[in-house]
């Protein structure tokens, strides 16, 4: 199917891996330009930067300034920005309960899972106002709805991040402006499976082995699998898409395998 991406400018952040090189990947295959922020670019990205597909900002996006120069960026080097795609994010286990979450640890939760989607968004929506049209997708979590203690500050995140997805598109919907969520399950990223990944933290906090722990959290999903990049970045170019979601806004997707069962 086309999707009429054809030509579209596409920012997304924390597109260095994961979920979001992935969803890099796919709307490039859509034949949109993306203009990628991340902390450390990496292998992946940069060869797509050569290839003149994608321009990429090393940058931390959880800095105030961060995602301003990202958009400022796409729009120097592309002259629009067509679609946004809110992505980066970082989940920290809490093994040892609320009580012992301190300030800091809640700051950089709420920093970087919604004050870099709300920069972001603050950056591309007066080029997007102008144009009458444009896309923001952000990347919530199946915790935005299923609040969990051993997460909590990432859970409260989450949740914020949809509401304000929503308020976003009730107030920018009649400029033209579309805006939509997706709350994936587990997903076989490093923020999971990885080196200081959640299931690697958890093991370490039960005494269990990581791949038991990651085994026994695919069994929550009646798939009995971890969601794979690929199909939360054919969901993103799917809802960044006029030709076929075009009057698809303020609305929360799962992409869980059946994790969560209750209707919303």
């Amino acid at each position: 199917m086309d999707l009429g991406l054809d030509g579209a400018v596409a920012v997304v952040t924390g597109a260095g891996r994961g979920i979001g090189l992935a969803i890099t990947e796919a709307l490039i295959a859509e034949g949109a330009h993306v203009v990628a922020g991340a902390r450390t670019p990496g292998p992946a990205l940069e060869a797509l930067v050569r290839a003149g597909r994608a321009d990429a900002l090393a940058v931390d996006l959880g800095t105030p300034d961060g995602p301003g120069r990202l958009a400022e960026l796409a729009l120097a080097e592309r002259g629009r920005i067509d679609i946004l795609v809110s992505n980066v994010g970082a989940v920290t286990p809490r093994p040892n309960g609320f009580l012992l979450v301190t300030d800091d640890e809640w700051n950089r939760s709420v920093t970087l899972n919604l004050l870099s989607a709300v920069r972001a968004t603050r950056a591309v929506l007066p080029t997007m106002v102008t144009a009458g049209r444009g896309t923001i997708v952000t990347i919530a979590s199946v915790n935005a709805h299923l609040p969990d203690p051993g997460v909590i500050d990432y859970s409260a995140a989450k949740a914020a991040l949809v509401s304000f997805t929503k308020s976003v598109s009730k107030e920018f919907g009649p400029r033209g402006i579309r805006a939509n969520a997706i709350s994936p399950g587990p997903v076989a990223t490093d923020l999971w499976l990885g080196t200081g990944g959640v299931a690697e933290t958890l093991a370490a906090a039960t005494g269990a082995d990581p791949g038991a722990v990651a085994e026994e959290a695919a069994t929550h999903a009646v798939t009995g699998r971890f969601t794979r990049p690929a199909e939360v970045a054919n969901l993103v170019a799917f809802l960044a898409s006029d030709r076929v979601a075009g009057n698809i806004t303020g609305a929360t997707f799962a992409i869980d395998g059946g994790y969560s069962t209750e209707t919303h």
